[in-house]
């Protein structure tokens, strides 16, 4: 393996004669060998891009500890070989996304900071490595670093801007104000969200997880019709993605590509159950839970958390046609507390900073309420559903009201797969 980057480093020196040697890049990370614009766009080695993409398909078509590690030992021997700062950057997200991968929050942000410290990376690098550090920071319940870090990312758009004009940024500047609005919402701050969301609708940076961020708002603020055409516009922005040349679209750890289509389409299942369309729903919430699986593997938490919405979009279809799935909705909950990798119920409560509380107190509280109209398991239930609302941390609503049927509730609940966190 380790020759491998050898040859590769060889091949840059010698003209790049053995690139043809290796497969085409993976469909979920985008980098731009073309545009070098002063604002949006890097420059770098393509024997960079090639070592990268090499070090991901290494890693993620085993999908094993030993498979990732020597991804990871690819991009250290490629890291220490440029001297360009944006190649540098790629690198690094590179790493960050593969530690995210495998649930290493630490690395991955730390090779995050990273990326802040080179002063002379391009735009691009630096918008996406600030989005992935939020996501990550979010996801990890690490809330104040997440707003800390969005308000660094439209101070630096802002100082560009001021001196050397606009120049191809718009994008950039979308995905900045985006990035802060989904902070706002998981915080809870509605308007303050609502703010850097306005007139996003019609800009043309609204592509990707500006699309999807704005389409959760507006789902929570249960303007479904906008929502939908929103999320089906961010999954088309991820088809139509055919190559890797986009600089708009590079994103890292849990905002690339791939956690997008994911986000998107169980944004879209959700909004669909939350219509009453439960036919549509359950077929796009499958799509989504067979994506996990392929993707992360059977017994990652995102299968968990997707588990949890299909559990819900029962529990809202018996609530409306005032029907009885109990037996189903128990199975889905148990299922989703068992991949979601829950503490015992004699801990109470939940650690402080563990990733997923939210969700899984949702998962334990719907599993309670099927278990406290069973006579013989309504103290089981009861016991169960105190532990969930002990755990619940969520700013914007109640644990009742995420488990409520939308139509009899004034606020919806909105689970972004992305952060792994209720909206």
């Amino acid at each position: 393996m380790l020759r491998i980057g050898a040859k590769l480093i060889r091949a840059a020196r010698i003209g790049g004669s053995a690139l043809s040697d290796f497969r085409s890049p993976p469909r979920f990370l985008s980098y731009n060998n073309n545009n070098n614009d002063v604002n949006t766009g890097f420059k770098t080695n393509p024997v960079a891009l090639q070592m990268i993409n090499y070090a991901l398909s290494l890693a993620r078509g085993q999908k094993t500890d030993e498979s990732y590690a020597q991804a990871q030992l690819v991009l250290e021997q490629c890291h220490s070989t440029q001297s360009d700062e944006s190649a540098k950057g790629l690198v690094l997200l590179t790493m960050s996304t593969l530690f995210s991968e495998r649930g290493n929050f630490a690395d991955a942000i730390q090779k995050l900071q990273k990326i802040q410290e080179l002063g002379l990376s391009s735009l691009a690098v630096r918008v996406a490595a600030s989005e992935a550090l939020a996501g990550l920071y979010l996801e990890s319940y690490q809330d104040d670093a997440s707003s800390a870090t969005a308000d660094m990312c439209l101070q630096l758009l802002e100082t560009i801007r001021l001196e050397i004009g606009g120049g191809g940024s718009e994008f950039l500047e979308a995905r900045a104000k985006a990035l802060k609005g989904l902070v706002e919402l998981v915080h809870g701050n509605v308007e303050s969200a609502q703010s850097f969301f306005e007139g996003a609708q019609g800009d043309k940076g609204c592509i990707g997880n500006v699309a999807l961020s704005y389409g959760e708002f507006l789902h929570c603020m249960r303007d479904f019709q906008m929502a939908r055409e929103l999320y089906q516009k961010a999954m088309q922005d991820v088809s139509e993605s055919k190559d890797f040349t986009d600089s708009q679209s590079l994103s890292a750890c849990n905002m690339n590509l791939e956690e997008l289509l994911l986000g998107a389409t169980c944004a879209l299942g959700q909004l669909e159950a939350h219509l009453g369309n439960f036919d549509d729903a359950e077929e796009i919430l499958t799509a989504a839970l067979k994506k996990a699986e392929e993707r992360f593997g059977n017994y990652h938490p995102k299968v968990g958390i997707i588990l949890t919405c299909i559990a819900l979009m029962y529990r809202h279809k018996a609530a409306m046609e005032r029907s009885s799935s109990l037996l189903i909705q128990e199975g889905l909950y148990r299922r989703a507390i068992e991949v979601l990798k829950a503490p015992p119920m004699e801990i109470e409560g939940v650690e402080a900073k563990m990733s997923r509380r939210d969700i899984l107190a949702l998962a334990r509280g719907g599993y309670a309420e099927t278990l406290i109209v069973q006579q013989n398991r309504k103290s089981e239930g009861e016991k169960m559903k105190q532990w969930a609302e002990t755990a619940w941390t969520n700013h914007r609503l109640s644990l009742a009201e995420a488990l409520e049927p939308s139509e009899s509730s004034a606020k919806v609940a909105v689970i972004d797969t992305r952060i792994s966190r209720i909206l």
